[in-house]
C-alpha cells in the first residue's frame, strides 16, 4: 500500500505525550492494567474449560465424533458473535460491550457444567463461544483505544496476558476438579470472573466518544473517493488482515491439537513428555508476546512482522524435519517465538484502519482469523493420515508466505506520535 492509503490517525486522536521528565506517561497506567487483566480473565476461563472436556464427554457418554462436533459449535458461536459485537463497539464504544460479554461470560462454565443432555450441552457451548468470541472482539477493541493514548505498543503484551491466564486456568482447573468437583470449580470460575469486573470496570478506558476513526486523507488521488468509497476499501483491508491472522493461527492450531499426537506417534516420545512439545511453544510465545511491544517500537510493525516469519518458517522446518524428540522441542519453541506477535500487530493494525472504527475492522479481522482454529484440526488429520505430519508441518510454512505476501498492512500498526508536549491527564472511567 502507498503512504497515502496507510492506516494512520492524525496526532489530535492521541491524548498529547510530553517529553518533560516530571510530566512522562507512565508506560502502565490504569487503563491499560484493566484492559489487560480482561485479557487475563478471559484467558483463564478458557484454560479451566479445558479440563472440564474428558469430564464432559464422559458424563454425557458422549463419542470422540460427537465430542468434535460439540467443540466445532463452541467454534461457530465465537465465529457468530464477532460481527455482532463489532456493531455494537462501534455504538456504544468498547468498554460496556466489554463489561457486559465478561459478567454472561462468567456463567458460561457453569451452564455448561450443569447441562443434563448432549443438547443442552450444545446450546451452552454454544453460549459460552458467543461470549468468549465476543468478549475477545471488545476487549481488543479497548485495547487498540488504549495502546493510542500511550506513547509505546502494548497490544502484544495484552495477548500475553491471555496466554498467562490460558496457563493459570488450565493449571489450577485440574486440582480445583479433583478438590471440588466439576460444579465446585467451575463456580469458584464464575466467581473469580465476577469479582474481577470491579478493578476492570473502574479502570477500563471509556471509549464510546472517543474519535475512533481517522478521518479521510487530505491529499492525493484518495481525495475524490466517496465516503461509501473509502469504506469499502477499509473493509477490505480489514478482511486482508484478517486473512493473515487465519494463515497465522493455523499453525497455531496445529501445534496445540497435534504436537502431542506428532511426537509420540512419529518421534517416540512417551505419555509424560508428549506434552512437553505444546509448552515450549506455548512459554517462547508467552515471553516474546511480552518482548513484542518493545520490539515493535524499534522495528517498525512491518519489519517486525517479517523477522517473526522468518523465526516461524525456521521453526516449522525444524519441526517438519526433526529426527529426534528434542530437535522438535526446539522447532517448536522457535516457532512460538516467530507466531507470538502475528496476531496481535494484525489486531492492531485492524483497529487503526482509516475509515473504520476499531470494533468493526476488529470482528471482521477475528471472524476470518479464527476460522482457522476452526480449520486447522480436521484439515490436518486429514491430511496427516495420507501424508504423515511431517509434510503437514513443512506445508503450514507455505501459509505464512501469504501472511509475508500482505505484511506491507501492518504499517497501520505504527501510530504517529503527538509533536506538541502537554501533560499527560489519566482520564478513568467512573
Amino acid at each position: 500500500m502507498g503512504a497515502s492509503s496507510r492506516a494512520q490517525l492524525p496526532a489530535k486522536d492521541f491524548p498529547a505525550v510530553t517529553t518533560s521528565p516530571s510530566h512522562r506517561p507512565a508506560r502502565w497506567p490504569a487503563r491499560r492494567i484493566a484492559v489487560s487483566l480482561a485479557f487475563l480473565v478471559n484467558g483463564f476461563i478458557l484454560g479451566n474449560w479445558t479440563p472440564q472436556v474428558p469430564l464432559l464427554a464422559d458424563r454425557l457418554g458422549l463419542s470422540e465424533g460427537r465430542l468434535g462436533l460439540l467443540i466445532l459449535v463452541f467454534g461457530i458461536g465465537a465465529v457468530a458473535a464477532m460481527p455482532l459485537v463489532g456493531a455494537a463497539t462501534a455504538r456504544f464504544g468498547s468498554r460496556l460491550p466489554t463489561l457486559v460479554l465478561q459478567a454472561l461470560l462468567a456463567f458460561a462454565l457453569p451452564l455448561l457444567v450443569l447441562a443434563p443432555t448432549p443438547w443442552s450441552a450444545a446450546a451452552a457451548i454454544l453460549f459460552f463461544g458467543m461470549t468468549m468470541g465476543g468478549m475477545d472482539v471488545a476487549m481488543n477493541a479497548n485495547a487498540v483505544q488504549a495502546e493510542r493514548t500511550l506513547p509505546s505498543a502494548m497490544m502484544s503484551s495484552c495477548h500475553g496476558f491471555w496466554s498467562i491466564g490460558g496457563v493459570l486456568g488450565a493449571t489450577v482447573g485440574g486440582p480445583l476438579i479433583a478438590g471440588l468437583g466439576s460444579v465446585g470449580q467451575a463456580s469458584v470460575v464464575a466467581l473469580v470472573t465476577l469479582l474481577a469486573l470491579w478493578p476492570i470496570g473502574l479502570h477500563l478506558m471509556e471509549d464510546k466518544h472517543v474519535g475512533l476513526t481517522a478521518p479521510a486523507a487530505s491529499d492525493g488521488e484518495g481525495d475524490a473517493a466517496t465516503p461509501a468509497a473509502r469504506a469499502g476499501s477499509a473493509r477490505l483491508v480489514a478482511m486482508a488482515l484478517g486473512v493473515c491472522a487465519l494463515f497465522s493461527m493455523v499453525p497455531e492450531g496445529a501445534t496445540i491439537d497435534w504436537s502431542a499426537i506428532y511426537v509420540r506417534q512419529d518421534l517416540g516420545a512417551d505419555i509424560a513428555t508428549s506434552g512437553l512439545a505444546f509448552a515450549a511453544f506455548s512459554a517462547t510465545m508467552a515471553l516474546f508476546r511480552f518482548l513484542g511491544d518493545g520490539i515493535r517500537d524499534r522495528l517498525g510493525a512491518v519489519r517486525t512482522i517479517r523477522l517473526s516469519l522468518v523465526f516461524a518458517m525456521v521453526g516449522l522446518v525444524l519441526i517438519g524435519f526433526a529426527g529426534s524428540f528434542g530437535a522438535a522441542l526446539v522447532g517448536f519453541a522457535v516457532l512460538g517465538v516467530g507466531l507470538a506477535n502475528l496476531v496481535p500487530i494484525a489486531f492492531s493494525a485492524a483497529g487503526n484502519i482509516e475509515g473504520v472504527k476499531p470494533g468493526v475492522a476488529i470482528s471482521i479481522a477475528t471472524s476470518i482469523g479464527y476460522s482457522g482454529i476452526l480449520i486447522a484440526p480436521s484439515a490436518i488429520g486429514v491430511f496427516a493420515e495420507h501424508f504423515g505430519f511431517s509434510p503437514v508441518f513443512l506445508g503450514l510454512s507455505l501459509c505464512l508466505l501469504v501472511v509475508f505476501a500482505l505484511s506491507g498492512l501492518m504499517r497501520g500498526a505504527d501510530r504517529p506520535q503527538p509533536a506538541r508536549a502537554a501533560p499527560e491527564r489519566e482520564t478513568l472511567a467512573a
